[in-house]
């Protein structure tokens, strides 16, 4: 994947330049970040992760092969050139068989990354951190690390196998705490120490040595660490530059490799900056983007109920309460408290567990007869200024286009451009 590994080789050089990472299947997020990438110029990077998208289908019911044809099709239908999409597959392992003994999680984890490698995704997070049935807890280095040896000799034979060459580039390490936003309030996180990251570099090296697959160290471009930013369902913790510092000037020792920093959704513009010159140079972002789509559906509920008389506004809201305690699995683990505190957290969390239920045949029912009903008129601009403050300035400007959809889309934009402006500084300022 030349487009990362040039990115790589152009930060090494100096330049304070990275890319984010689109961690999401919704539709209208999926088309936010091309429209965003159209209006850089830039390169886009979408990931699937484990529990999304795998050989059985995943949360969304998508395969690797559907969700590519899926991001395809959008890419097609707004002209982005295919040349500047990159797949990506973020936490392959066996992370949705942890219950499962470690053969047979990892036989699982074996299939799920050639299904992704076949696919024709081309950046892949080994990530074989998490303790299965009957092994200890924590797993040593050496043996995340010979897992996912094992896995890229899957994935290096599918690349070939499939294209004829690997041209795979690979992430390794996992960041603390789990994926996607902690699971209980914090005040502060304790950043991964210079040592700690060595010691995952060396247990990579040392595993893929021992089977063989030494000459792929060159294409792994990224660490996933810890640099001390995280979200609980009410606070964020920032980006503190001066307790990484240790950790930034470590990766300088290595020619072709940056940090991954995950969980880096509702920062501040000036802490993405500071991250990306840091060198945690891979953003990922993921519930910020649907935290924005789920406030512009709840704003646009909320004018629907002052357009249209009560018995034909679609309820969308109800609509999602009822389907989050059919079912609560995706929410019921997370969210602590009382019934109104678990109320609140529902539709308001940073952590946005709502995100899950968005695929719901009855959700997308109510999402449908939503734009349905406020395509059928004008939306008066007292309204969008009460509810889409920053899209009323823009329509009133003739920026933007007074129309339901647009607005959604504008709304995932904000905070795609944040992004946008810190990965690619001197390119988003032209």
């Amino acid at each position: 994947m030349d487009i990362l590994l040039d990115l790589i080789k152009k930060h090494k050089r100096g330049d304070a330049v990275g890319i984010y990472s689109v961690c999401s299947a919704h539709p209208f997020v999926i088309e936010a970040a091309i429209r965003q990438a159209l209006k850089g110029n830039s390169v886009l990077l979408i990931e699937a992760t484990s529990n999304q998208v795998d050989q059985f289908g995943g949360y969304t019911g998508m395969t690797p092969e559907d969700f590519k044809q899926f991001v395809c099709s959008i890419a097609q239908t707004l002209n982005f050139p295919p040349e500047k999409l990159i797949l990506g597959g973020d936490h392959l392992g066996p992370n949705r068989w942890q219950k499962e003994d470690a053969d047979s999680a990892m036989r699982k984890a074996e299939a799920q990354i050639a299904a992704y490698v076949a696919a024709g995704f081309k950046k892949i997070h080994l990530d074989c951190s998490m303790s299965c049935a009957g092994d200890s807890v924590p797993l040593t280095d050496e043996t995340v690390a010979a897992r996912a040896a094992r896995l890229a000799i899957i994935a290096e034979q599918t690349c070939i196998e499939t294209f004829g060459h690997s041209d795979l580039v690979y992430v390794i390490g996992t960041e603390v705490p789990v994926p996607g936003g902690a699971h209980e309030a914090l005040d502060e996180l304790a950043v991964t120490t210079p040592e700690a990251a060595r010691q995952t570099i060396h247990a990579h090296w040392d595993a893929f040595a021992k089977v063989g697959l030494s000459h792929i160290q060159s294409r792994v471009i990224g660490l996933v660490v810890q640099p001390g930013v995280e979200f609980d369902h009410v606070g964020v913790i920032d980006y503190q530059p001066e307790k990484a510092a240790p950790l930034s000037q470590m990766v300088e020792q290595y020619d072709h490799l940056i940090f991954e920093a995950h969980s880096t959704d509702y920062q501040t513009e000036q802490a993405y900056q500071q991250l990306v010159r840091d060198h945690f140079a891979i953003l990922k972002v993921g519930p910020a983007l649907t935290f924005a789509l789920r406030e512009a559906l709840f704003s646009l509920a909320c004018i629907e109920e002052e357009l249209v008389a009560a018995r034909h506004c679609s309820g969308l809201r109800q609509v999602l309460e009822q389907a989050m305690h059919a079912q609560p699995e995706y929410w019921q683990g997370y969210y602590q408290g009382d019934a109104a505190i678990q109320r609140l957290a529902r539709s308001y969390s940073y952590s946005d567990r709502i995100r899950y239920y968005w695929p719901d045949e009855k959700v997308g029912e109510g999402l449908d007869k939503l734009l349905s009903n406020l395509n059928e008129m004008p939306l008066p601009l007292p309204l969008l200024s009460q509810y889409f403050p920053v899209q009323y300035q823009r329509i009133r400007e003739g920026r933007l286009a007074n129309q339901a959809r647009e607005l959604i889309l504008d709304k995932i934009m904000q905070v795609t451009e944040v992004y946008a402006t810190a990965c690619l500084p001197q390119q988003n300022a032209a």
